[in-house]
């Protein structure tokens, strides 16, 4: 119990931003979080927090260990629930978020299934490339794509993103296939302009590295849509994330080149504000993602049962 209490103090701290504000929200003097966290980092040997009178910063190692913390509270209050909540339906009003892109693709189709499921949930879906305030503008749950860097929010990871270079197979045909990164500036590139958020250019892992470039070519877009419809009409080598392009490879749309070039993977993930009990339909909400998003035909266009 005194574990499970520093660890809930230690998430509690770093969400609020204060001992003051843990501890009022516990009901303890500040006191009592300050002991769990010393007591907490004693066990563990190594600093956490880095406290002074006006702010706390979290440490390299504290960062790691937050997203350990929020998974493992997360799961314990989901088997709570799921014991506790017996046969109970889920019922209510489900608010959700995400990117506009993925979000028409990869998510407005699974709140229909899951309304099919779950006929006495309603669901709002929003769609913007805005990252919302999640519990200042009241949505239960977000899906993000890429890194994540507001740490107060609890994540789960659905599934594994990576960006890769595609062109049709007619295009490589006429053009030839890059065989490294730096042969992309002999190719016509679809790219995004410069006004868009893609500011450091495309990333490849060489020789252990990441190295960034910004290829060029007569034609860009501030619209990642427009720049996958010109590739699939062969304008060009496009630089894709997997959930857009997965689909057209699969069915020889298109044609991943320097693979091998990838760079790491980033995620996919549901986030939602730090809370001690979830309501059953984002519970729900968030198993129902998991199960299709573990699916590799879903990505493929295949769908998934």
């Amino acid at each position: 119990m005194a574990k499970l209490k520093q660890l809930e103090s230690f998430v509690s701290v770093v969400a609020r931003g204060s001992l003051t504000a843990a501890a009022l929200a516990e009901g303890v003097a500040p006191a009592i979080i300050g002991r769990r966290l010393d007591a907490l980092e004693a066990r563990l040997g190594v600093k956490l927090l880095v406290r002074t009178t006006r702010r706390i910063a979290l440490t390299p190692e504290g960062s790691a260990f937050l997203e350990d913390c929020q998974r493992l509270l997360a799961d314990l209050a989901n088997a709570e629930a799921s014991v506790s909540a017996g046969g109970v339906k889920a019922s209510g009003h489900l608010r959700i978020t995400a990117p506009a892109g993925f979000g028409r693709r990869h998510v407005a189709p699974l709140v229909a299934r899951f309304h099919v499921q779950h006929a006495d949930v309603t669901v709002t879906l929003s769609l913007g490339d805005r990252v919302v305030d999640l519990a200042g503008e009241g949505f239960d749950c977000a899906v993000r794509v890429g890194d994540l860097p507001d740490s107060s929010l609890v994540s789960v990871r659905l599934a594994d993103n990576r960006r890769l270079c595609v062109a049709t197979p007619g295009f490589l045909s006429r053009h030839g296939t890059p065989q490294q990164p730096a042969d992309l500036a002999r190719f016509d590139c679809l790219s995004l302009s410069s006004d868009a958020s893609q500011t450091r250019g495309w990333a490849f892992g060489v020789a252990g590295e990441l190295v960034h470039l910004k290829p060029g070519g007569p034609l860009d877009c501030s619209d990642g849509q427009v720049l996958h419809d010109w590739c699939l009409a062969g304008y060009g080598i496009a630089w894709r994330s997997t959930w857009e392009v997965e689909s057209d490879i699969a069915a020889g749309r298109l044609v991943a080149v320097l693979e091998k070039f990838a760079a790491p993977a980033n995620g996919i993930y549901a986030v939602f504000p730090q809370r001690r009990h979830l309501a059953l339909r984002v519970r729900l909400w968030i198993d129902f993602l998991k199960h299709h998003y573990s699916q590799p035909a879903f990505w493929r266009g295949a769908g998934a049962p």
